[in-house]
């Protein structure tokens, strides 16, 4: 497979590997109606650090990703912030990226390389990713994403009509292309019926199969065409032999061949009307059966950016300006159809908060039980030290819209914190013993610690995977972790409530030998503090 080559690549390619994984702090004053979260979530933070801290918890959950990344037109004053151990990378950071600079294609793909193999990470087996983008960087995405994802993972791109344009330029660029993406090999899901097709569905005979509707049993072929599909069909009420063009001027011919048809007739798929001496057959379509309908690789009617800016104004209608070329929740309602009810929904790059918004307005249409995940960076800088996206805009548009709306919902509002290595810990600056539990869990497994298994702190205990038990020996109280240690009374503790299954202990320190751990089975993690030694009492 022929590869995309750009400065940089060498270096951020497993970038997102060193990464270190971060605390998501709840911040309990920004909550909105959090009893009735459902686990809808706000993320505050630089959305590469934030993804790696999701990890823990909602590796392998995510269903669908839709996200809008900066198109890279020179015009959006993005500016490269990855903390990369480059030199090269390292003349890049805070210089805002415009149309003059000659490395914006490469800054723009060593930007989104460890964003999108984050996200690979996130998403679920049967999950699949969405890239709203344009022309500048279409063509240089489809490339990395066959890299990260897999060619043969490409599901389609489809065309957005966003505006009507104008006439000034020759061409008037009125559409963006949205890329689709799986993780596996699973099918993309077609679209749900329509509740107007669902009309089409019903059971007149009592058909144990359930519902169905009738399709034409003629094809569009011609009888020059198709002679096999020319043949006469036995009326099993009358008697009367029926051909396609009995009782119609049209050439047209059956849609199926004459043994089809009589394996037809045997698995009663026939219908010959209410009194069942009609003279036109129709066949069944069972509605269980019904995979959904085609996805269309144009779409025409999923709104406008300016209908999306109007919806804007209707929320803030005291700053009409207040986000550039927002999207439509109709899109957003379009993209996430393809999905069950219950979804779990990620936007790592929110802007304006549309993907909540259209999680919220179709949970209220269909009474769905989708979840969101929103990610969003502040985008303070020097000249404006007190700027706050995610917080002014992204939030504030949630909160008008269940407002305005009636939406019941509400969500949790966190902040990407301290970072969970040997430096910072080393510091002093520990997290919560629950959010070490959770990553150390997945340091251990690769997954996330599922909801219904408990964390006893008391007895250390984080959660089982694969016959095999996780502990703890942890507190964030630095007084009391410099006394802490895997000694022989705690391993034999863990022994006899692991029974035969396989002991991995994380401590800071630990008092037993090789010899030890080998014949109790146990396997021990230092965790990254240098502030115990072997010879302290316990």
């Amino acid at each position: 497979m022929p590869t995309l080559q750009f400065k940089g690549k060498n270096i951020i390619w497993n970038h997102h590997m060193s990464v270190p994984y971060h605390t998501l702090d709840p911040v309990k004053d920004l909550n909105f109606q959090p009893e009735q979260s459902n686990d809808n979530l706000i993320v505050e933070g630089d959305n590469l650090v934030a993804l790696k801290a999701l990890l823990p918890q909602y590796g392998g959950k995510v269903k669908c990703i839709y996200i809008d990344p900066p198109y890279n037109t020179g015009n959006e004053g993005w500016v490269y912030n990855d903390n990369v151990n480059s030199p090269m990378i390292n003349e890049w950071l805070g210089k805002e990226i415009n149309e003059e600079d000659l490395t914006r294609h490469d800054k723009w793909l060593c930007m989104m390389t460890p964003r999108l193999k984050l996200l690979r990470e996130l998403l679920s087996d049967d999950g699949f990713i969405f890239i709203n983008i344009d022309d500048n960087e279409v063509h240089h995405l489809k490339c990395i994403m066959n890299e990260i994802y897999g060619e043969d993972k490409f599901i389609g791109a489809i065309v957005w009509k966003k505006t009507s344009g104008d006439n000034k330029p020759a061409f008037a660029f009125t559409h963006d292309q949205i890329l689709i993406y799986g993780k596996t090999d699973h099918d993309f899901p077609r679209i749900p019926l329509t509740t107007e097709q669902l009309k089409q569905y019903s059971n007149p005979d009592q058909d144990t199969r359930g519902k169905w509707a009738k399709s034409d049993y003629r094809s569009k072929w011609t009888k020059e065409e198709r002679k096999n599909l020319y043949y006469g069909i036995k009326q099993p009420n009358t008697g009367e032999i029926i051909f396609p063009d009995t009782y119609s001027s049209s050439s047209r011919v059956w849609a199926c061949a004459e043994d089809t048809h009589l394996q037809n007739e045997a698995d009663g798929l026939i219908w010959w009307g209410e009194d069942g001496l009609s003279k036109e057959p129709k066949k069944k379509r069972f509605l269980k059966e019904h995979k959904g309908a085609n996805t269309r690789s144009v779409w025409l009617d999923a709104g406008t950016n300016d209908e999306a800016s109007q919806m804007i104004s209707d929320l803030f209608p005291e700053n009409t300006k207040i986000f550039d070329t927002p999207k439509p929740v109709t899109l957003l309602k379009r993209v996430l159809s393809y999905f069950d009810k219950d979804a779990l929904v990620l936007d790592s790059f929110a802007g304006s908060g549309t993907t909540a918004h259209a999680v919220m307005e179709l949970n209220k249409e269909d009474e769905g039980n989708r979840q969101y995940i929103l990610v969003q960076m502040p985008e303070n800088s020097d000249k404006e030290p007190d700027k706050n996206i995610c917080r002014d805009i992204t939030r504030e548009r949630i909160v008008r819209a269940i407002d305005m709306y009636g939406y019941e919902s509400g969500f949790e509002y966190v902040r990407v914190g301290q970072a969970l290595d040997a430096e910072t810990l080393l510091e002093g600056e520990l997290p919560s013993y629950e959010t070490f539990a959770k990553y150390v869990y997945y340091l251990a497994t690769g997954e996330h610690l599922e909801d219904d298994q408990k964390i006893d702190q008391e007895n250390y205990f984080v959660g089982t995977k694969n016959n095999q038990d996780i502990y703890l020996i942890y507190d964030d109280n630095m007084e009391a972790l410099q006394s802490l240690a895997l000694n022989y009374e705690k391993a034999e503790s863990f022994r006899v409530k692991s029974g035969e299954k396989k002991v991995i202990v994380y401590a800071p320190a630990c008092f037993l030998d090789e010899e030890d751990l080998q014949e109790m089975k146990i396997e021990f993690v230092s965790i990254p503090y240098n502030l115990f030694s072997k010879n302290q009492e316990v």
